[in-house]
């Protein structure tokens, strides 16, 4: 008998939460048992499970993508131009994020914010987070960049100063690559089995989340009816128009005037790429078909697609940095929280930093988040709210990615002088 996907029992299981919380009262109760308190402790085990492999899973996957792009020629020109652009185009698609989300404001309702009808009412809680986040202004900068070198790395992790683990795990992937081989080869082992088996912990936890998600949404429901899918529906409208501003308006432009292509003929080659990872939800697993589009139909050389796309594929996630910013930036005005340009400055610093770590599984974002929310001060149980939208904004940011990846290797083909790249320059419109 076939084994029904992850997003179709997460999705089963925010139909029975909508239906429990519907039928059932805050008050309720089962043999004695509160069914609000029962949800509640039900989303905080999955939410405590999230947060539990956050640290060694960045660590390992960041040290194992520097690794990844092997000494000598690996660091050279390509792996100089190829991270370059993917940095550059997150970058890009934080802002655009960033923008939109101040724009939109979806944690607001009629200009206030949501946290009563979203369930986010713990008034001591609220007050520690305003004192943590608000009242920082441009004076602060140099904090945001002290964090990212400190003393202890060790007590860093345990307080979830992430940006500090962040920037430790790039330089130790660094230098690793430039020990003698014996060392370096045992080195990279260990992180490689560390990543695998943080991968393996990450996707037990994840095989919880229809039931994580039940004890979650069910709280929120009982909470507050169904006030909270307003909010939740302009979240999900401001995460795609920024999508789709991204996808149709800054990469065209960058493959336009940088690569002098055709942006058309390159949707038109990546079409059943974008396809397969939006119904998939997964860079990773789309990476052979991504390889195959972009040699066989753009025309890039193996050379530059084989080292380019599986680079992409770990470092690279356009429509992940840019959903986290959006979501955080949520999640702070739902409190109703003032975020200043310091604070806003150090989400997309976090944002661009953490979407290097993001393994290219499904909802793997949620991981990520989660470190964003610790570094502004704010905690995690907004992220159950998240799950509402998680899937299909999963399918969307995926197919970025994986466009974004493929744009990188069109740029920089051509940077190399490769000759018919998306049939030439000279037939770009």
């Amino acid at each position: 008998m076939p084994k029904l996907a992850l997003h179709w029992q997460i999705a089963i299981a925010i139909l029975c939460a909508v239906f429990a919380g519907s039928i059932f009262s805050r008050e309720s109760a089962f043999l004695g048992i509160s069914l609000y308190g029962l949800s509640d402790f039900i989303g905080t085990m999955f939410l405590s499970g999230l947060k539990m492999v956050v640290v060694p899973l960045v660590l390992a996957s960041i040290i194992c993508a520097v690794a990844g792009l092997g000494s000598g020629s690996g660091l050279g020109r390509l792996g100089g131009k190829a991270l370059a652009f993917y940095m550059t185009s997150s970058l890009l698609a934080i802002l655009v994020g960033l923008f939109f989300v101040n724009l939109m404001n979806p944690g607001l309702v009629d200009g206030v914010p949501a946290k009563d009808i979203l369930n986010l009412t713990d008034e001591a809680a609220l007050e520690t987070k305003l004192d943590q986040v608000e009242g920082k202004g441009a004076e602060d900068f140099a904090a945001v960049f002290l964090r990212m070198v400190p003393p202890n790395i060790v007590d860093a992790a345990a307080q979830g100063q992430m940006l500090g683990l962040i920037s430790f795990g790039l330089l130790f992937g660094f230098f690793m690559l430039r020990l003698a081989e014996k060392q370096r080869d045992v080195l990279q082992n260990f992180w490689q089995g560390v990543f695998e088996t943080m991968m393996g912990m990450t996707m037990l936890i994840m095989k919880f989340a229809p039931i994580g998600v039940f004890g979650l949404i069910t709280k929120t429901v009982l909470a507050t009816g169904f006030g909270a899918l307003q909010p939740m529906l302009w979240f999900m409208l401001t995460v795609i128009f920024a999508l789709a501003t991204h996808t149709f308006i800054t990469m065209p432009l960058v493959l336009k005037f940088l690569a002098r292509v055709n942006p058309v003929r390159h949707f038109q080659a990546m079409a059943p790429a974008l396809l397969t990872a939006f119904s998939t939800a997964s860079s990773s697993g789309t990476l052979p078909l991504t390889m195959e589009c972009v040699e066989k139909n753009a025309k890039v050389s193996n050379k530059t697609a084989g080292f380019v796309l599986p680079l992409g594929a770990t470092v690279n996630m356009d429509g992940t940095a840019l959903y986290e910013c959006v979501a955080a930036m949520f999640i702070a005005q739902a409190y109703g929280l003032e975020l200043s340009f310091t604070t806003q400055f150090l989400i997309v610093i976090t944002a661009l930093l953490t979407s290097v770590g993001v393994a290219g599984i499904p909802s793997a974002s949620l991981v990520a988040i989660t470190i964003i929310l610790g570094a502004i001060g704010l905690p995690a149980e907004g992220i159950g709210l998240l799950l509402l939208t998680d899937r299909l904004l999963d399918m969307m940011r995926t197919s970025v990615n994986v466009f974004s990846d493929s744009c990188c290797a069109v740029v920089i083909a051509k940077s190399e002088g490769e000759q018919g790249v998306l049939a030439d320059a000279k037939t770009a419109v």
